[in-house]
């Protein structure tokens, strides 16, 4: 029995020293993996240097020059102006301006700066100065989204709605998404914006856009009628309740016979020419709102923002020559210097 329980107890150690024996190996092999990728990142890190080293005086020169030819094609192109004017369309004249502007690019693209200079009033001349035309959705505050997601979930099944977050409506947004625009304009000329407001202006005229404004109009003028119709009714009603009120003062009985067995109590005059007052307040409110609708929304578009009188200098980091040469040349030595590495070692290595 003795001797059985030595067996077990020496098989027992057996086994718990293979199993730490195991583990030492599974770390062991993890530290060397660990080891490995640090010591491949420094000698990636040592090959770069090693090629800045080497090669230090033909990437200076290399760069110096990309530097001069990039400052010198700077001074010698045309400045850049441009200018942003925010607009807000109704009547879903948003479609049309997005498509002229489109269409006043491809002018541009096409050189017809005759048919251009047209659209816009201005003379040939100085239509040619006009680079390009930019259409953006306005700036927004994180409650304009929100806002503008809640009408959209509200606008589709629950079921649906439900499926679809706040991030993915954002992401999935387009031009169209939004009612404020900005449009940006760059030309050579720094004081042609303010001329080209008024044929912006145009690019929100559409057949479309002018059918749905005289069908608000014509919903307006019959809801307004009604609503007229109706306080004239209440009008009538509290001229016979008044009347009552006044037979009513006149007599000393507390309730007037109206025939056929029908009496109006005082209290209960009064109570309907309090609910009477209450719905003419109502019916009045509602006719305002209808007015101030009209008015607010009159035009296909508000101007909320118009361009300036003389543009700003365009800061479009892609037109600095003198900073993205110099990128593009160290970008295409490092591939050069790579690639003539790789075809080295492909050459040389051995199976």
């Amino acid at each position: 029995m003795s001797k059985e329980l030595e067996n077990n107890t020496t098989s027992e150690e057996i086994d718990l020293g293979q199993l730490l024996k195991a583990i030492g190996k599974a770390f062991d092999r993890l530290f060397k993996f660990i080891g490995s990728i640090f010591k491949s990142i420094l000698s990636f890190i040592i090959f770069l240097l090693n090629a800045f080293i080497t090669n230090f005086k033909l990437i200076i020169i290399v760069m110096v020059i990309s530097v001069a030819l990039g400052y010198a094609l700077e001074k010698m192109k045309s400045k850049v102006y441009s200018s942003e004017m925010f607009v807000k369309p109704y009547f879903d004249s948003k479609y049309q301006l997005v498509k002229n502007i489109d269409y006043f690019n491809a002018l541009i693209e096409d050189k017809d700066y005759e048919a251009l200079g047209k659209l816009f009033n201005v003379p040939k001349e100085e239509a040619q100065q006009i680079i390009d035309f930019e259409i953006n959705i306005g700036p927004e505050s994180e409650n304009d989204k929100i806002k503008q997601y809640d009408e959209f979930l509200s606008s589709i099944d629950s079921i649906r709605a439900q499926e679809i977050s706040f991030d993915d409506f954002i992401e999935n947004r387009n031009i169209y998404s939004s009612d404020f625009f900005e449009i940006k304009v760059e030309s050579k000329s720094k004081n042609i914006f303010r001329k080209l407001e008024q044929g912006l202006n145009s690019s929100f005229e559409n057949t479309y856009s002018e059918k749905k404004m005289k069908k608000r109009d014509s919903l307006i003028s019959i809801q307004k009628q009604s609503i007229l119709a109706s306080l004239r009714s209440v009008d009538s009603l509290q001229k016979v309740y008044i009347g009552v009120l006044e037979e009513e003062s006149k007599s000393q009985n507390k309730s007037l016979s109206l025939g056929d067995g029908f009496t109006i109590e005082p209290p209960e005059s009064k109570t309907k020419e309090f609910e009477l007052l209450n719905k003419e307040l109502k019916l009045r409110d509602e006719l305002r709102v209808l007015e101030e609708k009209k008015v607010e929304e009159d035009v296909f578009f508000d101007i909320v923002s118009g361009f300036q009188e003389v543009g700003s200098t365009s800061d479009d980091i892609l037109k600095r020559y003198s900073i993205v040469f110099p990128v593009l040349a160290f970008v295409i030595l490092f591939l050069i210097f790579v690639t003539k590495n790789t075809i080295k070692f492909v050459k040389n290595y051995e199976y």
